[in-house]
């Protein structure tokens, strides 16, 4: 006989994250997710976005996004390979590759589906797949998936990868796989240097684009195309639902490489497509990302005022304030939401033990006194609590 039931179980085991600081519980926002919305009744700066450039809430995007609806209704309803696939679909692919500078690109429901669907696909269990130690986790799980040989490597250290690389024996491919912006620290990989490593070793490399797409690069391209290495990376991984402000994830690559993620990437095969409304408002997102350089000068202008203001040493918008200690980062996450931030306290398993921040997320849509509302909370939190150790 079971000893006891389920509820029990998981009722105990959440008692203990609450009891280490780590059960998480998502903050309910009641109007549009911009840069100023509400939550609980009441008016919220939204510093947890990564609505970078706020397209999610421009009315041209938006009026795009339900033109597709009324044209080509409210979902794909099937799969790809059964008869999911629109012509919208195909135009969203043909504009993602020409902005990435590839020959061809791939849309999937998700950027985790992208991950996990894409990497199975091309590794597997007499490969290896070296993976930067805080790679995110759909790029883990992706591996994981893959039955690969998994290696991890030192942070943005290339001199390692070359180092790991060439303890490797035996055959098989190599797969060196990494985000280009890091999702919680917004440091960026050094790609040159990765490349060459790659170049040298016989390794081929895939690249996560999530948080660059739109970003970085001529035109919000990417880090990848800022770096010049396009034509050095096999794979390239993004986004739609950043900085672009829809939602889905695409892969670029060879012609060769798309066709093979269509007939063996397990994600994009067994999942519903897009739906048109998602499709339409991206393409008309990746248009005025291209066109509107204005809203990168303002999003790093502010973005800068924060990192500065923090005393921290950084670039671009993501900007995390690590005070290492779980209740430490969640103590002034809740003094930011006490004085109109949201900005959550970000702890293990998404970052190292000992690493908890809390994650700002600027967007072109915030204002100086956004900026500055965060610093006053900050300060007044340092006085009861005592200075930040780490990251300040």
């Amino acid at each position: 006989m079971i000893a006891d039931t389920l509820d029990q179980r998981l009722t105990s085991a959440l008692s203990v994250l609450e009891t280490e600081n780590r059960r998480r519980r998502p903050r309910t926002v009641e109007s549009m997710p911009s840069a100023h919305t509400r939550s609980v009744g009441r008016d919220i700066v939204n510093f947890a976005s990564n609505n970078y450039l706020g397209l999610a809430e421009d009315p041209r995007v938006i009026e795009a996004a339900a033109q597709a609806q009324r044209r080509w209704g409210i979902g794909a309803t099937g799969s790809r390979l059964m008869g999911g696939t629109l012509a919208l679909h195909e135009e969203l692919e043909r504009a993602l590759a020409r902005f990435k500078g590839s020959p061809s690109a791939l849309v999937f429901p998700s950027g985790y589906h992208a991950n996990v669907g894409m990497i199975p696909a091309l590794a597997g269990a007499d490969d290896t797949v070296f993976l930067d130690r805080l790679a995110h986790a759909s790029l883990v799980d992706g591996a994981r998936l893959s039955k690969a040989h998994v290696r991890v490597f030192r942070h943005n250290d290339p001199d390692h990868l070359d180092h790991v690389l060439g303890r490797m024996r035996g055959g098989g491919e190599r797969w060196v796989i990494t985000e280009s912006v890091f999702s919680m620290d917004g440091d960026r990989a050094p790609l040159k240097d990765l490349a060459a490593v790659c170049a040298k070793r016989g390794a081929r490399l895939y690249v996560d684009e999530a948080h660059a797409t739109g970003v970085w690069g001529p035109g919000g391209r990417g880090w990848i195309n800022e770096q010049g290495v396009v034509d050095r990376v096999d794979v390239c991984m993004g986004t739609l639902s950043k900085a672009l402000g829809s939602q889905g994830g695409f892969v670029c690559g060879s012609t060769a490489l798309i066709q093979w993620g269509i007939n063996r990437a397990r994600a994009f095969i067994y999942s519903t497509a897009l739906s048109p409304g998602a499709v339409g408002g991206a393409l008309a997102a990746l248009a005025f990302c291209e066109n509107e350089e204005n809203r990168r000068i303002r999003l790093f202008s502010l973005s800068d005022r924060l990192w500065t203001g923090l005393g921290l040493k950084g670039k671009g918008p993501i900007v995390p304030l690590i005070l290492g200690d779980d209740g430490r980062a969640l103590s002034l996450s809740a003094a930011l939401w006490e004085g109109g931030v949201f900005a959550p306290a970000v702890r293990f398993p998404t970052v190292p033990k000992r690493a908890a921040r809390v994650r700002f997320s600027v967007t072109a849509s915030h204002t100086p006194d956004d900026i500055d509302r965060i610093l006053a909370v900050v300060n007044r939190w340092i006085k009861m609590n005592g200075q930040i150790e780490r990251g300040i």
